[in-house]
């Protein structure tokens, strides 16, 4: 809307303040209103294989379906820069939708964002409480660019009217340098003006517990619910959030964009002594 575009939501239940129409995107979608581009942002919220499936994969190819047969003519789409090295089954279907989506008669932009702030902020209360704040490994294991959700917002807003934008694969991050879990703890000590202990888990170590978990799942579906949790976790304690070139990560190569930093965030959160709610951010 900022951008100039007028906008209509698509959503599970009736909203009010803003227009919208209510729909089921994991049914095949029946919308009569025309529309010239479609914005889609749906991530599945645990990163399970069966949610994954019907709704990285399945529900976008119900969106791009009514896209095509009811004349829309762009498709810009929300991915994640961690498909590039895919190992998980979120991974694998977000990706496969994108070759979908590339294949389709309409105009795609694929927006490959970084890290979000609110998965980076987990550990700030953590850390005002007094307790350490955990990194994996040396601390140094991985590292991203972490972008806002405004500026993330006005990118790709900008994939509309921008025709360099168009029929690409877009990763993106957000301005400075790429960030490690010891540049975050270093920036809560500062903002919180007290000294942060460091704890360093093994990576060895959850994916120890992945391996009994999966085992244990095979007699107690719950177990192996747990067990994929574990071994998402175990993905974002190894991989970095930047671009991959085919055997490093390369914080140069990954391009940034917007003013908001993770570490301007972090200082708003302890001047306000707000609690980050990070909903579906908290599995990750």
């Amino acid at each position: 809307m900022a951008a100039g575009h007028d906008v209509t939501s698509i959503v599970r239940t009736g909203q009010d303040g803003r227009k919208h129409i209510v729909a089921d995107v994991t049914q095949p979608l029946t919308i009569i209103d025309k529309f010239d581009v479609v914005v889609s942002c749906l991530a599945s919220r645990t990163g399970s294989p069966q949610d994954a499936w019907a709704i990285d994969h399945q529900a976008h190819l119900n969106i791009l379906k009514w896209a095509e047969n009811t004349g829309v003519t762009h498709f810009v789409l929300l991915s994640a820069i961690c498909v590039q090295k895919s190992e998980l089954p979120f991974q694998h279907a977000k990706l496969a939708f994108e070759n979908a989506l590339a294949k389709a008669p309409v105009t795609h932009s694929i927006v490959r964002p970084t890290a979000f702030f609110k998965s980076l902020s987990g550990q700030i209360d953590r850390v005002r409480d007094g307790k350490s704040f955990l990194v994996f490994g040396n601390g140094t294991l991985t590292a991203c660019k972490p972008i806002s959700d405004d500026d993330l917002g006005r990118f790709i807003a900008s994939c509309i009217d921008d025709p360099t934008k168009h029929n690409q694969i877009l990763p993106i991050g957000g301005p400075g340098a790429a960030i490690t879990p010891l540049n975050q703890a270093a920036a809560l000590s500062r903002l919180l003006k007290k000294d942060v202990k460091i704890k360093r888990v093994p990576v060895a170590m959850i994916s120890a517990i992945y391996h009994v978990l999966r085992v244990i799942g095979w007699v107690i579906p719950k177990a192996a619910e747990k067990a994929e949790l574990a071994r998402i976790g175990r993905y974002y304690a190894r991989e970095s959030m930047l671009v991959w070139d085919g055997q490093r990560y390369d914080a140069e190569a990954t391009p940034s964009t917007g003013t908001e930093t993770l570490f301007d965030y972090y200082a708003e959160v302890i001047a306000k002594d707000a609690f980050v709610h990070r909903g579906d951010h908290a599995v990750f």
